[in-house]
């Protein structure tokens, strides 16, 4: 039987535990050649997608090396560093609200100078990542990657590339649905059209050059992800 992914936690963070555990314990050791994705996707019973993000989390976290042409590798445990936001547990409500926070810290500011500062190139690229987003969303399909980018045009707008590298070290995981089992949350379509909404309402006061604007849609999303992220956990 193909192992699952626990219930309440994102496959990402599955996977990545699951071969965290098994590094930890000595079944791959240090020089060791990580399974293949074709055979983690069979292994997990996960898409390739998943593997990738699961094995791009250990490789930031310092315990695997990929070697182009020959594969992902095990490194020395010494040598894995200890990054921010690495004990942050999507699992936890605690923890997603944590970050939650310090996201509406970061990105009212990259919001409000996105308004101020954004170039052409970041309209288009603003618009193109919105569209995309409400497509996926239209289309019922897994939209948090979609959701992420467009956080990462707009930090990118802001011209400080200080917010995007901050966003950078979330990653995916920052989206509060992603931290859930797709399969055990259904995507209501009152949720699909505030999604909609609230993204659209952000991205269109950054192109007016509305500063205030801006600031007030990305913290009153912000704001809600927190309610409902707090709704979801506590069914």
């Amino acid at each position: 039987m193909t192992p699952q992914a626990p219930v309440g936690k994102s496959l990402v963070v599955a996977v990545r535990d699951k071969l965290k555990e098994q590094i930890s314990s000595g079944r791959f050791r240090s020089g060791d050649r990580l399974p293949s994705e074709a055979a983690l996707t069979d292994e997990f019973g996960v898409s390739r997608t998943v593997v990738r993000e699961a094995i791009a989390s250990l490789r930031e976290n310092g315990l695997v090396m990929s070697r182009r042409g020959s594969g992902v590798f095990v490194i020395e445990p010494e040598s894995a560093a200890i990054l921010p936001f690495e004990s942050a547990d999507p699992e936890k409500l605690s923890s997603m609200i944590e970050l939650l926070e310090l996201r509406t810290a970061i990105e009212v500011e990259a919001a409000g100078l996105a308004a101020l500062r954004h170039s052409p190139h970041h309209e288009e690229l603003l618009l193109t990542k919105l569209k995309e987003l409400e497509e996926l969303a239209d289309a019922g399909q897994p939209a948090h990657e979609a959701d992420f980018a467009v956080h990462m045009a707009i930090a990118e707008a802001s011209g400080n590339k200080r917010f995007s590298e901050a966003l950078s070290m979330f990653g995916v995981l920052m989206i509060p649905r992603h931290a859930l089992e797709p399969a055990a949350v259904p995507v209501a379509a009152e949720y699909v059209e505030l999604l909609k909404h609230e993204h659209r309402d952000i991205v269109h006061a950054v192109l007016d050059g509305d500063e205030d604007r801006a600031r007030t849609a990305m913290r009153r999303h912000l704001k809600g992800s927190q309610a409902r992220y707090k709704k979801l956990r506590r069914g």
